[in-house]
């Protein structure tokens, strides 16, 4: 691994010497402090918009880092040494604690290094070796522990430790757009007359994230723009009423709609709708994707899609996932939001559809066909219906680690999953979870959000040829960036 931090939760004179000693031996690229895009008194005051600007600034000088720890004293109400652990989960760097060793008892610094460690672990940050300074005691563990100066031997272990792959809501929400960035496709958004929408395109548009095409009238985005202090400049603006598009979209969508009786002018019409307008843009390929619902039901939003996107090849539904970011890992939920009661081949396609959409954002698919029962501990019409989803989707998909039926605690718990299924590749560290019913997963998933604290990125709409994404009434301006950036990465294949 390439990227540490040192933590010292009593010496910052520890975490200064640590620090100066592990440049000398590691020769990493570059130093970046763990205030970078921030400052103490923002990280103290309002860590929830300070801890994304720092590992983001973090995050874009590279993987070859050393973060230099931010130190106590900063700020009153500043604690650092959570912050330095914050920063490590958040930027995947390899934790090394500090501590000076000098007139201190064997017994005494494996008490401060377990507790230490405790709280690095709480954080979900990952210690991968102990510093001494002032003294190099005898500490039995299963932690490395090296005395200064570091030795060759000491280097050579740093150098060769595992990246830790904890996965944090921020981590997650950072390698999205990193993602997005790196391939910038076109976001089409039909709600310019939303301030939610304008304010989340500004947003885009400054990090790099997508090009944007509002749907609406030029005047008024420019206008409003400039009250609210955005720089919109650089989003395009596409009127309904453009002859341009209008007439092209019309034909385009009455050819589609022929064997449902629709005519040019009906269409003419219906491409006046900016959802329609906006989704023929997707389908003609004036833009990559969609976003909307922030003014509009999800029916608005989606019913255009099915009518002019159409499914994949080799997909019978459309389905959606709710990306689910934990504390240290991110899970997949279908289907949360869009089939009510889906029959055993449509819970297949969804358990495949899901388990790509899932693979697609980094996850890796490990698939879980929820029931309230395991194996063969229970029997009924839904359990029946889960049995043959499941060999369904293992015939769609035979590539796929598929368990099913199978409870959410022999899922999830690997004491659970030893008794009930031993020998599963799935059961006890399953990633993606198919629920039997839109009732279940909707319940299941907000049970999650709201009891563990998950961030729930979504719904994102799958089965799609392009995609296009439903919005929350209630979204807030980071949902409607997060969606922007989960839609350019779809529509990056």
């Amino acid at each position: 691994m390439s990227r540490f931090i040192v933590v010292a939760p009593g010496s910052s004179e520890a975490a200064a010497l640590a620090t100066e000693e592990l440049a000398r031996v590691l020769t990493v690229g570059t130093r970046v402090d763990a205030l970078a895009g921030t400052t103490a008194s923002d990280a103290a005051l309002h860590p929830a918009i300070a801890l994304p600007a720092a590992v983001e600034a973090i995050r874009a000088v590279g993987d070859d880092t050393l973060i230099t720890p931010a130190r106590e004293g900063s700020n009153r109400s500043f604690d650092h040494v959570s912050w330095n652990l914050a920063v490590a989960a958040s930027t995947r760097a390899g934790v090394i604690l500090a501590f000076d060793a000098e007139g201190a008892s064997p017994q005494l610094l494996a008490e401060e290094i377990a507790a230490a460690r405790s709280r690095a672990e709480a954080a979900s940050a990952s210690v991968v070796a102990v510093v001494l300074t002032g003294g190099a005691p005898d500490i039995d563990g299963d932690l490395p522990v090296f005395a200064l100066p570091l030795s060759d031997e000491a280097a050579a272990h740093l150098r060769d430790c595992p990246r830790p792959t904890a996965v944090t809501p921020i981590a997650f929400q950072a390698n999205l757009i990193e993602r997005a960035r790196a391939d910038r496709k076109r976001i089409v958004l039909p709600e310019p007359d939303d301030d939610r929408v304008l304010r989340a395109a500004a947003q885009v548009l400054a990090s790099g994230i997508a090009d944007i095409t509002f749907v609406g009238d030029a005047d008024y985005v420019a206008k409003r723009a400039g009250e609210l202090g955005l720089d919109l400049r650089a989003a395009r603006v596409v009127s309904v009423d453009d002859p341009a598009y209008r007439e092209r979209y019309a034909e385009e969508f009455a050819r589609l709609r022929a064997k449902k009786g629709i005519t040019l002018e009906q269409a003419r019409d219906k491409v006046a709708d900016v959802s329609y307008f906006g989704t023929m843009m997707v389908h003609m390929g004036d833009a990559d994707g969609m976003v909307s619902g922030a003014a509009h039901t999800t029916a608005h939003t989606i019913v255009p899609s099915f009518q002019i996107i159409k499914t994949a090849p080799g997909v019978s539904v459309v389905s959606s996932i709710f990306l689910m970011a934990m504390k240290d890992r991110v899970w997949a939920f279908g289907d949360c939001a869009v089939n009510p009661n889906p029959t055993p081949e449509q819970l297949a396609d969804i358990a495949v559809t899901s388990a790509r959409t899932a693979a697609q954002f980094g996850v890796t698919p490990r698939v879980a066909m929820l029931s309230y029962s395991t194996g063969t501990s229970g029997s009924g019409p839904d359990v029946d219906a889960v049995v043959e989803a499941t060999r369904l989707a293992r015939e769609k998909a035979p590539e796929l680690a598929i368990e099913g039926p199978i409870q959410f605690d022999a899922a999830v718990d690997a004491a659970v999953a030893s008794k009930k299924l031993p020998g599963s590749e799935v059961a006890g560290k399953a990633t993606v979870f198919i629920f039997p019913s839109l009732e279940a997963g909707n319940i299941g998933y907000k049970a999650v959000q709201r009891s563990a604290g998950a961030v729930a990125v979504g719904p994102v709409l799958q089965g799609l040829n392009k995609p296009v994404n439903d919005l929350s009434r209630g979204a807030l301006v980071e949902d409607i960036v997060n969606t922007v950036a989960l839609t350019a990465v779809q529509a990056q294949g």
